[in-house]
């Protein structure tokens, strides 16, 4: 019921209107400070050296996300320097906006999620809970915004490719050529 009143009321359009735009500065000005000057190599040096773990058992709450950050991330800080800058602006810039709002909202709530995992709180579970909503609220969420003239174009285009491909669709029923 709550599902369906986000998606679809124009009340909670308006509501969800005004959460993705303060989410969206948060992620914008997150992103602008480290834009030209951000190195994640300490961040992920302090993530691997001091790992979330289980007080009881003095255990690993999350060995594979160290792992991931071990091998994989900070071999490629220089190219996380520039992903998380940029992928932070993005996802502000796509909520304010409300151009393509659900994908921005599934970014910022992953990179959350990862911020998370590494041991960082701060402000993260407060942008997680209102990143859920926005997602939650599906298209409704950039009803006031871009999504409103975007998502109808890219259907449109989503169409032509797929007739394009050999499919013809007439009505509910899918025929091949």
């Amino acid at each position: 019921m709550v599902i369906r009143w986000l998606s679809e009321n124009k009340y909670a359009a308006g509501l969800m209107l005004l959460l993705r735009v303060y989410l969206g500065w948060q992620w914008l000005s997150a992103g602008w400070h480290k834009l030209g000057g951000f190195d994640a190599s300490g961040f992920l040096k302090g993530a691997i050296g001091n790992p979330v773990v289980d007080k009881a058992t003095n255990e690993l709450v999350y060995p594979t996300f160290t792992a991931f950050l071990e091998h994989v991330a900070l071999p490629n800080a220089k190219i996380i320097n520039v992903l998380i800058p940029l992928g932070e602006c993005l996802v502000g810039l796509g909520l304010i906006l409300g151009a393509l709002t659900t994908a921005a909202a599934f970014f910022g709530l992953l990179m959350n999620f990862m911020f998370m995992f590494a041991g960082t709180v701060s402000t993260n579970p407060w942008l997680m809970l209102i990143g859920i909503l926005v997602f939650a609220a599906g298209a409704n969420a950039g009803k006031f915004g871009c999504d409103f003239f975007v998502l109808p174009y890219l259907r449109t285009l989503i169409q032509k490719i797929r007739n394009r491909n050999g499919t013809v669709h007439l009505s509910n029923k899918t025929f091949p050529r």
